[in-house]
């Protein structure tokens, strides 16, 4: 039985990874892209302003 405890967390941490992952690749682009990059449009025009002042 110790090395089920031992086999556990890794487990865990390699399945929560996997899903990180998934998470990351399904986020990008599609309806999402166009509201990030207009995100960051803004935030590029207000740091471009702010620096010409």
């Amino acid at each position: 039985m110790e090395y089920i405890a031992a086999l556990t967390p890794p487990t865990v941490m390699a399945v929560a990874f996997t899903a990180l992952i998934v998470t990351i690749v399904k986020s990008q682009g599609g309806p999402n892209k166009a509201k990030e990059d207009a995100a960051v449009d803004a935030a590029m025009e207000r740091r471009a302003a702010r620096d010409a002042d």
